[in-house]
């Protein structure tokens, strides 16, 4: 009879996951790829990639398409800088913030902000590999033939506030994130998708520089 149950419930589960995620699967061994992609992303020093942002707002039929470049340096710096339809800046380094908007700048401490502190997680946690640490989402992971889904669904009020849930998509071969998918309360989707990604190349501490 367990075993009936337990092969009911897989069964149900497969079904689900198609049904939510066409094309992927429930992951067998959750552990196995947990350390996969941890290791991966310990051996990431500095990446560089272009990214493309898609904005789906429920009130409009058009996406607002956004490009520019993404950079990365351990521990816990980051720039993303906006090239197209408008220039935008915004870098991150320890708990110092820094965006630029045209002609304006402003500094900040994540800090004093604790969503923005929460925000500041996400990323960094995506990149480095450390997501599946974070307290504040309930983790599912799904494959497909060629890539990894990990579904994070918020748990603390605040994010559930921003975020109905947050997939974040990795190649198989390499564990590289490619996408990552922000879902909010309203059916508004952001998408960010990681393009030409470059490991471990040399940069400039003058990328992350937030004074």
């Amino acid at each position: 009879m367990r075993r009936l149950v337990i092969t009911i419930l897989s069964c149900f589960l497969f079904i689900w996951a198609q049904a939510q995620y066409p094309g992927y699967k429930s992951v067998a061994n959750t552990d196995a790829f947990k350390k996969s992609f941890t290791q991966t992303s310990q051996k990431t020093n500095t990446l560089k990639s272009d990214f493309t942002q898609e904005k789906t707002l429920s009130m409009l039929a058009e996406k607002i398409v956004s490009k520019g470049k993404f950079y990365f340096k351990k521990e816990n710096a980051i720039r993303m800088e906006y090239t197209s339809p408008f220039q935008y800046l915004m870098v991150i380094n320890g708990n110092n913030v820094y965006i630029k908007d045209n002609q304006k700048e402003n500094k900040m401490s994540a800090k004093s902000n604790k969503l923005f502190q929460s925000i500041n997680r996400i990323m960094m946690d995506c990149v480095k590999g450390t997501i599946f640490d974070n307290k504040d989402f309930l983790v599912k992971l799904f494959e497909s033939g060629d890539s990894y889904l990990a579904e994070l669904t918020p748990v603390t009020k605040d994010l559930k506030k921003m975020f109905s849930k947050i997939n974040m998509i990795s190649v198989k071969k390499d564990n590289l994130v490619k996408k990552i998918e922000m879902h909010e309360p309203s059916g508004d989707k952001t998408v960010l998708s990681f393009i030409n990604p470059e490991l471990n190349t040399n940069l400039a501490d003058a990328l992350f520089n937030t004074n």
